[in-house]
């Protein structure tokens, strides 16, 4: 099965955010995808669809076909490291925050064939 993949790494956004968006767009045509994101008013869109362009480019490498005929065959996210840090609180006591990151990965293929 011929398929192009697009990864990005360390995104400094939580998973659960990005993970609302991802699954707007799993299992549709690129071009679907790429409208449903340019007019999400979510703060991941804009970085979901940079990654779905970068594999849409690496899929025009492979010649899979032109971004028509492409379709979001898998897409996910996982968690990346956490940054730990503290905050002060009142009465000389802490407070952990957990500034989590996110791998974005996203694979497309020609419709024909999954279909």
């Amino acid at each position: 099965m011929a398929e192009a993949k697009a990864v990005l790494r360390y995104v400094r956004m939580t998973p659960r955010k990005m993970r609302m968006v991802i699954d707007l767009i799993r299992g549709r045509s690129v071009s679907e995808a790429l409208t449903v994101l340019k007019y999400l008013p979510r703060a991941a869109a804009p970085v979901v669809e940079k990654v779905l362009n970068s594999a849409v480019a690496n899929a025009g490498q492979r010649e899979l076909g032109d971004p028509e005929s492409l379709k979001v065959s898998k897409a996910y996210v996982d968690g990346g490291p956490v940054l730990k840090r503290f905050r002060a609180r009142s009465m000389g006591r802490a407070n952990p925050i957990h500034k989590r990151t996110s791998h974005v990965t996203i694979e497309v293929s020609p419709m024909q064939e999954d279909s």
